[in-house]
């Protein structure tokens, strides 16, 4: 059953476009299936028929089938808006239709339709399949003139060839509602996978203008420190060389308020790059689960413990952050589970999902995103380990103890976690997306 396997491998997008594709097609086979079963039944072979007739009548129809295949594929593509069928191929598509239709004619005005009914089927069995692929590359309009504009070479063909009333009148009918109806199946079939894709290319969009978000805001707090900063150290330097120019001794105290001034810019600079501002683990969670739940994937979160130290639930909080942007830029997860447990000793954060990406399965290196996480946890002792895990699942796992943390005390964290807020404000996952991280 490794199709089966393959299938439930694939996300939901995967599978529905999939599905809307192979229902297509199938319909177009199911067309072939139908002339070559009709041409082939015990009426048509008794009936005196060309044994040689009948199967071009066959062949035909296989060889329209494989070719409108790939025509079909080119329209689907063209209407989907990637890429331009060429039109030489809709041509070659239209005189190897006109030839199997020509076929069919000649086969059922042989036979006729007091011998067998279900000859009344054929003409629209041989249009079909080139109509399918023509109906996506041009308006409706166009379709439903070029079928009925049809209509009249093909009843004065069938009567030039002694087809009586009954099977004039027949074809007549199906050819009105069969291709007519294999357009409209068709049409709407591409539209729906249009919109699906359109869907698609709107959460990748959502997801870019996340980060962008990100760089926005990590940009306007950067502004907000070294400007007013600068500022402050430009003015103070210039006082200090009038002063000095003067030989006054405030001059050496101003120098020194300049110094203390650079030395605090860096320490806020170093704040901001390294996300101490505001990130708290309660609201990264609640944030991450509403942005996973609103992109579709089913995301179960526990945690955090009460009692954590600042500076633990800041490191943790750009775990989250960035384990949550990764889970909607790469792999294609439909469910992800993020649980914060903690002891006397330690609190531990696992980010689990499945629909990882194939490269992150089998081990690829690690991209920046880790080396930055690590660095963050390194500030607070922590340690953080991420890999594939069973069931085709990537698993991330950071782990923090709660002593002997730079200027941290020992503050007891409950274990009995408390699920966060799932109507928490959703909060923008975090900036760059994490190669290697969760995916």
């Amino acid at each position: 059953m490794q199709w089966l396997r393959g299938w439930r491998k694939r996300g939901g997008f995967a599978q529905a476009d999939l599905y809307s594709r192979g229902a297509i097609y199938a319909l177009l086979w199911l067309a072939v299936a139908l002339q070559v079963m009709f041409s082939v039944t015990r009426p048509v072979r008794h009936s005196g028929a060309p044994a040689a007739l009948i199967a071009g009548s066959c062949l035909l129809a296989v060889a329209q089938g494989v070719f409108c295949t790939s025509l079909l594929a080119g329209g689907l593509t063209e209407y989907l808006g990637r890429a331009r069928l060429p039109r030489r191929l809709v041509a070659f598509g239209a005189v190897l239709m006109t030839t199997d239709l020509a076929s069919v004619l000649v086969l059922s005005a042989g036979v006729g339709l007091r011998h067998f009914p279900g000859l009344a089927a054929l003409p629209c069995a041989a249009v079909a399949p080139f109509t399918m692929a023509h109906s996506l590359i041009v308006r409706k309009r166009t379709t439903a003139l070029v079928q009925l504009g049809a209509l009249v070479p093909m009843c004065g063909t069938l009567a030039l060839l002694g087809g009586d009333r009954r099977l004039i009148g027949a074809c007549l009918a199906g050819m009105v509602g069969g291709p007519a109806w294999y357009a409209i199946t068709t049409r709407c079939s591409a539209w729906h996978l249009r919109v699906m894709w359109k869907l698609h290319e709107a959460k990748d969009v959502e997801a870019r203008l996340a980060v962008a978000e990100e760089r926005l805001r990590f940009g306007r707090d950067l502004h907000d420190v070294m400007g007013r900063n600068l500022a402050v150290i430009a003015l103070k330097s210039e006082l200090a060389v009038q002063l000095a120019r003067r030989g006054r001794p405030e001059a050496v105290a101003q120098m020194t308020e300049v110094q203390r001034m650079a030395h605090e810019a860096q320490r806020e600079v170093r704040e901001v790059v390294r996300g101490y501002r505001g990130a708290d683990l309660a609201t990264e969670l609640g944030g991450a689960q509403g942005v996973l739940e609103a992109a579709g994937i089913e995301c179960g979160v526990t945690g955090p413990p009460e009692g954590l130290p600042a500076d633990v639930q800041s490191a943790l909080g750009w775990v989250v952050r960035e384990a949550a942007t990764n889970v909607l830029r790469h792999g294609d997860a439909r469910r992800c589970t993020i649980a914060v447990a903690g002891s006397v000793s330690t609190v531990t954060l696992t980010v689990e999902n499945d629909g990882a990406a194939e490269e992150n399965r089998s081990g690829a290196p690690a991209g920046t995103g880790l080396a930055g996480l690590r660095e963050r946890l390194t500030a607070v002792d922590g340690t953080l380990t991420a890999g594939p895990a069973t069931g085709g699942r990537f698993r991330l796992t950071a782990e923090v103890p709660l002593t002997g943390g730079p200027g941290r005390s020992a503050a007891p964290s409950r274990a009995g976690a408390t699920r966060a807020p799932a109507h928490a404000p959703a909060r923008t996952p975090a900036s760059e997306p994490t190669e290697g991280a969760t995916t």
